[in-house]
């Protein structure tokens, strides 16, 4: 009996040891650095429908800036090192992307490939979701006030693309189809974190859609956490 139980936990340590052997993680923040430049307001008068929904200024959310300058809307992504011919099956949950407030919410999304795209309209009144991938089949969807949700999905991977509607130009978000789950997207804290990559070393890429992409090389051993920071500035003027 006794060497039935520790020859039980042996293999029970075994299994915990093999478990975590592949959970690396990198995880890292995002900063503004340099003076802030001052954007505009969105102008939502050409529609007072819009323009009602709001008791205070709606800012842009071309840079979005928390404490310190940390930046959201910053997509972080695992762009070489993954095992090659390795599949990822898609979650069976959706990416949601809601209308509310006549603006796209959230701004910047990651998606799987074959993940469910679920399209929200929470305004009750006619918005457009207007998608222009160039791999992918771009779509032109109108949503009425009757028509609170739709779904999509994307069948091959692609880099990130916008995601507009032609009734309110103002309206923009961004998408990028990864075939992998090792991404996330920054909030106002700046921060991100990639788990369960295995040893190796990866390319690590973080997208902004005025401040264009920044590189990094990280290599993990096993059971190893890594930090990474990324700074973006604002080019210098010609």
């Amino acid at each position: 009996m006794r060497g039935k139980f520790f020859g039980s936990m042996a293999l029970i340590a075994t299994a915990a040891l093999a478990a975590t052997a592949g959970a690396q993680t990198i995880s890292g923040s995002v900063v503004f650095d340099g003076k802030v430049p001052m954007l505009k307001p969105i102008a939502m008068d050409a529609d007072p429908v819009c323009a009602k929904k709001h008791t205070a200024p709606v800012m842009s959310e071309t840079l979005v800036l928390g404490t310190g300058n940390s930046m959201a809307n910053v997509l972080v992504s695992v762009t070489k090192g993954l095992p090659a011919g390795k599949s990822y099956p898609a979650p069976k949950e959706p990416v949601v992307m809601d209308q509310r407030g006549c603006q796209y919410s959230p701004h910047v999304m990651g998606i799987m490939v074959n993940q469910p795209f679920k399209i929200l309209n929470s305004d009750g009144m006619l918005h457009n979701v207007h998608a222009l991938p160039k791999v992918n089949a771009p779509f032109n969807m109108a949503m009425p006030s009757t028509r609170t949700e739709a779904l999509e999905t994307f069948t091959k991977e692609e880099g990130t693309f916008i995601v507009k509607c032609d009734v309110h130009p103002w309206m923009q978000a961004y998408i990028r189809v990864l075939s992998h789950p090792f991404f996330a997207v920054t909030k106002a804290d700046g921060k991100f974190s990639l788990a369960n990559l295995a040893p190796g070393t990866y390319e690590l890429e973080a997208w902004h859609e005025k401040l264009g992409t920044q590189v990094q090389t990280v290599t993990l051993v096993a059971k190893q956490a890594k930090a990474v920071a990324f700074k973006f500035a604002a080019p210098a003027a010609k």
